[in-house]
């Protein structure tokens, strides 16, 4: 109670407390902190594969002069195979072992010297993946793990853009080095992509987080609504049977045993009759079953004497007197026609034809004699 009268006394929002300022870092452990040193000698040792030998003897030199600045001792066996780091009575950081013994974690999973070094900054983690039995198929467990590192590793590179770390993808593992924030993300990341979520999903879901992160008026806001919502396209639903065998219920009990004859008998009453009513009711009941067949029968033979039903006939409609024909025209007509030949010239234009070729032939003679 008293803090929360103070913080409202100096007028302080509360989400300002809860959030770490920007470019703040924590100061450095120093002997200051802790100048007796440590009272037990610590140490851990890590085997590695037999084709990083080479690489480690190489660069051994230098990874004991990193941490002899940290003061402590590093030991690398070849007859064995191993790495071992130990402390000293002169180390006074009581993390630099953890930090030793992350950086030949990640020397022994093939990180370069050059990245495995960050390790002992204050502002690096590490985080190694196991990604070997996520996946039972060898085969699609490759796919996946190609599917991780993208064409000409280019899925890798935008995830380490994104996160700000180093992503090493070696063997059944994963080696992260980075900040905690950016670790966190790539775990994420890589056990979706063993469960059959592509990467690229995560990776558009991280660009919009970078983008959203740029805006302070939403860093109290939820982003829900901006991130994107991914749903699985590819998955058939089961063709369901159209026979569904239904299991019936499971008793202890047997089923109940068939009637017999004579319990059929019993029940009826055919038991108790004497040997002659019962053949007499025999004989009633096969007459019946003849007088039935026969029925049938005569009914099958009288089809063939059945006349189809006949069509019925429809009755032509009356010649209105609208319609009934002109005879006295067409007598006329074929009298015009009598007259006068097929394709003939009327009596009037041959009068005028004649009289034409007369005038024509007296020109002629008058021009002849002349």
């Amino acid at each position: 109670g008293g803090v929360e009268e103070a913080v409202e006394g100096q007028g302080f929002d509360e989400s300002e407390l809860l959030t770490v300022p920007d470019g703040w870092k924590e100061p450095a452990f120093t002997r200051e902190d802790n100048p007796k040193g440590l009272l037990e000698e610590s140490s851990f040792a890590t085997l590695f594969p037999k084709y990083r030998e080479a690489y480690l003897k190489e660069c051994w030199p230098l990874v004991q002069k990193a941490l002899s600045e940290h003061y402590v001792n590093a030991t690398l066996d070849l007859i064995e195979g191993s790495m071992t780091v130990t402390t000293t009575k002169k180390t006074f950081d009581p993390y630099a072992i953890i930090r030793a013994r992350d950086l030949i974690k990640l020397l022994a999973r093939s990180v370069p010297f050059e990245q495995a070094v960050r390790i002992l900054q204050d502002d690096v983690a590490c985080d190694i993946i196991k990604i070997g039995s996520l996946v039972r198929k060898r085969d699609t467990f490759i796919k996946r793990r190609g599917r991780l590192l993208g064409p000409k590793g280019s899925t890798l590179k935008a995830l380490e853009l994104l996160t700000n770390c180093y992503i090493m993808v070696q063997g059944n593992t994963v080696s992260a080095l980075g900040p905690f924030s950016g670790l966190k993300e790539v775990r994420k990341v890589v056990l979706d992509t063993m469960k059959n979520i592509h990467p690229i999903y995560n990776i558009k879901t991280l660009m919009i987080k970078r983008e959203l992160s740029k805006d302070p008026e939403l860093r109290s806001q939820s982003w829900e609504r901006f991130l994107p919502k991914f749903k699985r396209k590819n998955l058939k639903k089961r063709k369901e049977p159209k026979k569904k065998n239904t299991k019936k219920e499971y008793t202890p009990f047997p089923p109940p045993q068939p009637e017999s004859q004579v319990d059929k008998e019993l029940a009826s009453g055919e038991y108790f009759l004497k040997e002659r009513q019962k053949k007499r009711k025999r004989v009633e009941e096969i007459k019946a079953k003849q007088a039935d067949a026969i029925k049938k029968r005569q009914e099958e033979r009288n089809k063939a004497f059945i006349p189809p039903k006949e069509k019925p006939i429809v009755k032509t409609k009356k010649a209105s007197t609208e319609k009934k024909i002109d005879i006295e025209a067409i007598k006329e007509k074929v009298k015009n026609a009598k007259k006068k030949k097929l394709g003939a010239l009327p009596v009037e234009e041959v009068k005028l034809k004649m009289a034409a070729d007369e005038k024509k032939k007296k020109k002629k003679k008058i021009i002849l004699f002349s």
